[in-house]
């Protein structure tokens, strides 16, 4: 599984979200809702600056999972890693396809949370400009439910690929 294809729409992504929301920013007023009730309400507030360096750090905590995640695991001792029968999997024989699977996986999961940030920084912008008619919450419930099935799929083929050795009685 290669990891190139997902870093690239993670870049993709957060050149285009730059661009979006350096478009939205000098409309925005001054003090901008930024958190919502579960009825998509603003009940927070904070100036446009705080909201969108907030955005900025979100940005770097994604690219952090994609890019950086899959680089620490390669210098973990492997002692410290939690997986299903690591030793097999993290053995030298095993090592560098271990690696590339686990930093594709954590490149794909980077990239789904960032599409979470994506969707609730863009609702906020848009119930900023057009009040809680012009946005629906209903799409930020979906994009988390999403997330929620993304992860149970990437949990269970994780375990799938790294929880039985191959030839062995179980597997």
């Amino acid at each position: 599984m290669n990891s190139r294809l997902p870093k690239g729409l993670f870049l993709l992504a957060a050149a285009t979200a730059g661009a979006y929301f350096r478009h939205y920013y000098p409309v925005l007023p001054n003090i901008i809702g930024s958190h919502f009730d579960a009825r998509g309400i603003p009940n927070g507030w904070s100036t446009k600056q705080a909201f969108f360096q907030i955005f900025a750090g979100m940005t770097v905590l994604a690219a952090a999972l994609v890019f950086g995640i899959p680089k620490i695991i390669t210098f973990t001792p492997m002692q410290l890693i939690n997986l299903p029968t690591k030793k097999y999997w993290l053995g030298p024989e095993q090592w560098a396809a271990s690696m590339e699977f686990l930093s594709a996986w954590f490149a794909w999961f980077g990239c789904a949370v960032y599409a979470v940030i994506l969707v609730a920084f863009d609702y906020a912008v848009q119930n900023n400009l057009h009040g809680p008619d012009g946005s629906n919450p209903t799409r930020l419930w979906y994009a988390l439910a999403l997330l929620g099935v993304f992860t149970l799929i990437w949990t269970i083929r994780l375990l799938g690929r790294f929880g039985l050795v191959p030839g062995s009685p179980s597997s």
